[in-house]
């Protein structure tokens, strides 16, 4: 038997990062750490913030369909040495 549960994260607004930020220096740099699971920062991989970025997404369907944008933070692998599987 599996367990459920209803994850509603709160996503962060504009104002809300803007405020977190609003002490830092303008050359901090920015990790973020991905959960291993719906809300589990026990244990987290680590990226480094690299854009930010408008991106489309379709909303509905064939009776009311449309594009919304969303605002998305980019992430990547932190900088270091990494192994490379070669083909």
């Amino acid at each position: 038997m599996t367990d459920t549960f209803d994850h509603a994260p709160q996503v962060w607004t504009a104002g809300r990062l803007r405020q977190a930020l609003a002490d830092l220096s303008d050359d901090t740099p920015i990790h973020i750490a991905v959960a291993d699971g719906p809300g589990d920062f026990e244990g987290y991989s680590e990226y480094a913030l690299v854009d930010l970025e408008p991106v489309e997404k379709e909303f509905g369907d064939e009776a009311a369909s449309g594009t919304e944008v969303e605002y998305t933070l980019f992430a990547d692998y932190k900088a270091g040495q990494y192994h490379v599987d070669l083909v």
